[in-house]
């Protein structure tokens, strides 16, 4: 067995009165056994708790979702917090530790750890990121930022110049261009090899190579009255596409971002809308994984947006004709466990109820990589 340590400092953190120095070490560990999965597809719908995926299925029919071959439950709660913000619980799914809610890539000390595609792009995988909000929110922000804050996002998107991941499809030019000292990161992104576009139609032509799509001064359009049309499923496709070119195989992250604003908004017609949206993804990445069989499909959330129910509104149960309503009990997140639904090889590890720290430790085991 093989180990690779790459240390560096990320730099000074505040974090209150304290200032402590965030060290990231990735440590690659590779089974000399061929592991069972070359590609992973991590798709994490933010906010996306089980009453938002069966809202969707009672008001719009059959979900991919439901072709999963694996099912587990995942607690969800961040290191001081029973509810945790998606900073946290993405940390907890993109490096295995339990970190304070808006911390980001580190634990609740400030100790910056590796996350599953650092360690991936460490290993030689290609890797990506796809999200329907700004690549540097917290979801997509917890693959490759190691910050005290997640609100910190210029400092972020700086942090996302040091990685090398081969393909980024979001929003969030914000902060790469017209930012407020002056630097421009597209062209810094440019310089290291990207492609730099801001819509997809710029770079249908693409087939290869590095490509930063920033589709979006910060979030896309919603998907209610299909005002986003269907950039994620087409930016899942390009994705696929282009980093499955490498032989060494690849991670993606694809988010389903929108989810959870809608559920802060308590608005059911838009979280359906943004869960269809989402699962035309799922689709895709099933369908992928179908014809290459060395492929995990991983579908997640960081927790639920909501604390939606499904209730019958007369309390009448002698008849299966009634229809059910709608209700939301805040308009924050809630602590209930969320859903896991795993498709593809290597699904039956995921089963039972698990934490969020655990789905990155499996995924690596399964990959013939250690983290930290």
């Amino acid at each position: 067995m093989k180990k690779q340590q790459i240390g560096f400092i990320i730099g000074a953190v505040a974090l209150g009165l304290v200032v402590a120095h965030i060290t990231l070490r990735i440590i690659k560990v590779v089974d000399s056994r061929r592991p069972e999965v070359e590609n992973v597809i991590f798709l994490i719908g933010d906010g996306m708790g089980l009453a938002q995926t069966t809202a969707t299925m009672l008001e719009e029919g059959p979900l991919a979702i439901e072709r999963a071959h694996s099912v587990a439950l995942t607690t969800t709660h961040s290191a001081d917090n029973l509810v945790t913000d998606s900073a946290a619980a993405g940390t907890a799914l993109a490096t295995g530790y339990k970190t304070y809610n808006n911390g980001l890539g580190i634990d609740a000390d400030t100790v910056a750890h590796p996350s599953i595609l650092e360690v991936a792009e460490a290993a030689g995988k290609s890797t990506g990121l796809v999200a329907t909000y700004s690549v540097t929110h917290a979801t997509p922000g917890a693959f490759y930022a190691h910050i005290a804050s997640r609100h910190r996002q210029d400092e972020i998107a700086i942090q996302l110049l040091d990685k090398d991941i081969d393909v980024i499809i979001s929003g969030g030019a914000k902060r790469f261009e017209h930012r407020r000292d002056s630097l421009n990161l597209s062209d810094s992104l440019r310089s290291r090899g990207y492609v730099v576009a801001h819509n997809l139609d710029e770079v249908a032509h693409i087939n290869s190579g590095k490509l930063a799509v920033l589709a979006a001064h910060d979030a896309l359009p919603s998907a209610l009255n299909n005002e986003r049309g269907n950039f994620l499923p087409n930016a899942t496709t390009k994705a696929l596409d282009l980093l499955s070119q490498n032989r060494k195989g690849f991670f993606v992250m694809i988010e389903g971002s929108q989810i959870d604003g809608q559920g802060h908004g308590n608005n059911l017609e838009g979280v359906v809308a943004e869960t269809v949206d989402f699962d035309k993804a799922v689709e895709i990445a099933f369908n992928w994984a179908d014809t290459h069989k060395d492929t995990l499909v991983i579908v997640a959330a960081d927790h639920e947006t909501g604390g939606l129910s499904i209730i019958n509104p007369n309390g009448d149960f002698n008849t299966h004709k009634n229809p059910v309503s709608y209700a939301f009990s805040t308009g924050g997140h809630s602590g209930i466990m969320t859903p896991l639904y795993a498709y593809g090889k290597g699904a039956e590890a995921f089963c039972g109820i698990i934490d969020n720290t655990d789905v990155p430790r499996i995924l690596a085991r399964l990959m013939g990589l250690e983290l930290e």
